[in-house]
This record gives structure tokens, sequence and C-alpha cells, in this order.
């Protein structure tokens, strides 16, 4: 599952911040979650608890949703 994904389900943050900040990640070549962190959509933590999901997501540990 994609980080953008996660943050979705989350509801940390919408449909339309994350089309946004797809566009930048286009032009400035940053990953998903600097950009959120630098137009203050979320916070520090909540980057690192989504990126702990999508790795236990990725390897097969994630079971709870």
């Amino acid at each position: 599952m994609q980080l953008g994904q996660i943050l979705l389900q989350k509801k940390l943050i919408s449909t339309e911040q994350l089309e946004e900040v797809i566009q930048l990640q286009t032009s400035q070549k940053r990953r998903l979650g600097e950009l959120l962190l630098q137009k203050g959509l979320i916070v520090k933590n909540q980057l690192e608890a989504a990126l702990k999901e999508q790795y236990w997501r990725k390897n097969g540990f994630w079971v709870i949703d």
C-alpha cells in the first residue's frame, strides 16, 4: 500500500491535499512524506507511523485494518 493511501485511510489528509502534493512531487523530485511535512499537512510522528505501517504491510505482517 502506498504512503498516500495509508494517510488517506487514516483521514490525516484529504484526496485534494494528496493530489496537490503529488503534483509538487513530480516537479520537485522529493519524497511524498517530506513534502507533506513541509506543507504542514502532517507531523513527524504521523509520518513515522504511516511509514511503519507501509513497511509491515509490504512484508506481509499487517493484519489489522
